[in-house]
């Protein structure tokens, strides 16, 4: 019989602190997010007989093994910051442990293209990056879509 193409999602969560330098609101201010990440895939489930994934596009405990130490070990409960700027600069200064400096505003848009690279140079062969979903609060999200970007 034909195998249809299957999505399949995680959610993961985490805490992060960010500054957004130069923005013209509240969010210039060091603030924190309950953040909820929602990582769905696309493959076809393994036909292969005697495969211990027989039936699965990819195992979750293998998506969590991908995404936890990529981003989630790396961004709980650390600042993200833009590098190279006056406040990555104090919080240097303030010797804060848990610091990110990245290249980009942390923004929730910055932070998913950015989430979407790492995700998908891991993934296994016939799995593709569906699309990502990040709430920052419980009313507010954004969402990369792998066919909105090819």
């Amino acid at each position: 019989y034909k195998m249809s193409q299957i999505r399949l999602t995680k959610e993961f969560r985490f805490e992060m602190a960010h500054v957004l330098e130069g923005y013209d609101g509240l969010c210039a201010n060091m603030h924190g997010h309950s953040y909820i990440l929602s990582v769905t895939v696309i493959g076809k489930p393994i036909q292969q007989t005697g495969n211990p994934k027989l039936g699965m596009v990819m195992d979750f405990g293998d998506l969590k093994k991908i995404v936890n130490p990529l981003i989630i070990h790396r961004f709980d409960h650390a600042v993200a910051v833009m590098a190279n700027t006056a406040m990555h600069k104090r919080l240097v200064d303030a010797k804060f442990a848990r610091i990110e400096a990245l290249p980009f505003q942390p923004t929730c848009e910055n932070m998913l293209e950015y989430f979407a690279e790492l995700i998908m140079a891991q993934l296994p062969q016939g799995v593709k990056l569906h699309h990502l979903k990040m709430h920052e609060t419980a009313t507010s999200y954004a969402e990369w879509y792998a066919s909105d970007n090819s």
